[in-house]
């Protein structure tokens, strides 16, 4: 019986997920800067729009309050953690860039651009849709997203002092319907409250729901075959408590059509997330759908709320909002139920969860993420210290008797049935498991899973520095310092381990420190000192079991 095999199976599965991490890691999509000096025209922000963008209740082109070119502007607004753009066309959100997350440590002052119409095609719209006749809308009556609105000034800033930011945009109809949209921004916070209010100034009753959507161009293709799984980059929706994602190209293959109290519609990328979040306390109508212009695909998440009335002389506001910014659970979770569930930490995230709320602890003693990372190692080696020395312990004596195994392996070279029960007559009799070694691996590989997770995806974890030349720990180590202690301390352990019956066997294992340490060069800086601390605390537990306990024994 060969008591390294299954050892052997377990790091080579390992060795198989590391390299797939490997090639996510290195071609997951990069953040996009915002544009430096680029001014969104109004041919822009009119070509942008199309009648087939509009839910389809309110497909009607012969409408003079469709912007042109020479009307639409564009409005500039500044807090201190969004840097947006809005097109009095329609009110969109065509720019929004995070000050606050910028796109690299090298551009500081570069903001990270979410919403990109020039660049992704990707916009924020809303609007109303007017509805006299069930299944029918009358334009003009209601601003969509085509409409156009007038502003009283083009610039808005938060100022020092100031809590609250109101940027209104008014609309008039040919009946005399007063709408003004609303955009509310408060200091530090990534959530935008979008408001239309309808100020019914016509003789005649006004009907009609408010819509949302978030529109974006075909995704970013892959950069080649072995590139792996990139990080996700596409819809999500959440319909009756369940998160499901919803790639570009199925919002028209697979459209959806769902109808739901509560529920949100966004677009993920690598670390951040836009989101309309409808009235949660009404039902909401979700669909999905794909419209061609100027030849140019784009795909259409959407939200469109229930039917208001509005009597004559009376007034009723629609309220949703709108979040766009990082990944940040806690307050995810605050806005809306599943919304924390954009952080996609996949299959692992049973491990990963759990792993990050006690990081969040942690942190918010030491105030660093790598010296969390060194104490998550240390509480997770005590949590498993009994298990872990229970299998140290049945290695060492497999390490004692070796020359007697040798012995049995040589004398039945022949008879694989003799040398079996030779070997399980020696394990009776010293009180040896066999499989023992095999516990260690199979605690760490779910932990660093998981922990794999959440450097990928908590944006907590992004730019986050720790000591020395370590200024992002979501990054691989610029000297490779980490990943050649992680080799050598690997070798060390594999001292302390039992060599492997095995000449086949043995030849893998002695390469294995090596492998393990090129592909270590290119994973994350906080997953390697993971693991270097790690191998350190189980090098230190299993020479004390060698040595003190065994070799008293």
């Amino acid at each position: 019986m060969d008591t390294q095999r299954p050892l052997l199976y377990l790091t080579l599965i390992f060795l198989g997920f590391m390299l797939w991490s490997a090639w996510q890691t290195q071609h997951a999509p990069k953040p996009v800067p915002a544009p430096n000096g680029v001014t969104s025209t109004a041919t822009n922000t009119t070509t942008a729009s199309a009648a087939g963008e509009v839910p389809n209740t309110a497909l009607n082109t012969a409408n003079n309050t469709v912007a042109t070119n020479s009307q639409a502007q564009v409005i500039t607004i500044k807090t201190d953690v969004l840097h947006l753009k809005i097109s009095t066309q329609g009110g969109d959100i065509i720019e929004a860039g995070l000050p606050t997350y910028p796109i690299s440590l090298e551009q500081k002052d570069q903001p990270t651009q979410i919403l990109d119409q020039n660049g992704r095609n990707y916009v924020a719209q809303s609007g109303l849709l007017h509805t006299t006749i069930a299944g029918q809308n009358t334009e003009g009556l209601a601003p969509n997203h085509q409409a156009l609105y007038s502003a009283a000034q083009t610039a808005y800033t938060l100022a020092d002092g100031q809590n609250e930011l109101v940027v209104p945009l008014t609309w008039t109809g040919a009946n005399g319907v007063q709408v003004t949209k609303r955009y509310v921004l408060k200091r530090g916070d990534f959530n935008l409250q979008v408001q239309h209010e309808v100020q019914n100034n016509s003789n005649q009753l006004w009907s009609g729901s408010e819509y949302r959507q978030i529109k974006h161009g075909p995704a970013i293709a892959a950069g080649s075959m072995l590139g792996g799984i990139q990080a996700y980059n596409g819809g999500a929706y959440y319909y009756q408590d369940k998160y499901t994602k919803i790639a570009f190209a199925n919002m028209e293959s697979e459209p959806i059509d769902l109808k739901t109290t509560g529920g949100w519609v966004a677009v993920l990328q690598h670390y951040f997330v836009s989101a309309w979040i409808p009235n949660q306390t009404e039902q909401t109508s979700y669909s999905s759908r794909g419209v061609t212009q100027l030849g140019n695909k784009a795909y259409i998440l959407g939200a469109t709320g229930p039917v208001h009335q509005v009597a004559p002389g009376a007034k009723d506001t629609f309220s949703s909002q709108f979040y766009v910014g990082p990944k940040d659970q806690d307050n995810l979770e605050k806005l809306a139920k599943g919304l924390d569930l954009t952080v996609d930490y996949g299959v692992f995230a049973f491990v990963s969860k759990p792993i990050f709320w006690l990081m969040q602890h942690i942190h918010s003693a030491v105030g660093n993420w790598g010296w969390t990372i060194i104490l998550l190692t240390l509480f997770i080696k005590i949590l498993f210290f009994y298990p872990s020395a229970a299998s140290y312990k049945s290695m060492a004596k497999m390490k004692a008797f070796a020359p007697r195994m040798k012995e049995i392996n040589e004398r039945h070279a022949n008879d694989p049935q003799a040398k079996q029960k030779a070997m399980m007559e020696l394990y009776r009799k010293e009180k040896i498991n066999p499989l023992g070694g095999c516990l260690p691996i199979l605690i760490q590989i779910p932990v660093f899973m998981g922990l794999y997770w959440v450097l990928v995806e908590s944006v907590e974890l992004r730019q986050a520095p720790w000591i020395f030349w370590y200024k992002d720990l979501s990054v691989m180590d610029p000297f490779f310092i980490l990943p050649l202690l992680m080799g050598i301390s690997m070798f060390v352990q594999q001292k302390l381990n039992p060599p492997p019956t095995d000449p086949m066997q043995q030849k893998i294992f002695q390469f294995m420190p090596i492998i393990f340490t090129v592909l270590f060069l290119f994973f994350p800086a906080g997953l390697v000192l993971y693991w270097v601390v790690n191998n350190v605390l189980s090098i230190a537990q299993q020479w004390f079991i060698n040595n003190k306990i065994i070799g008293h024994a």
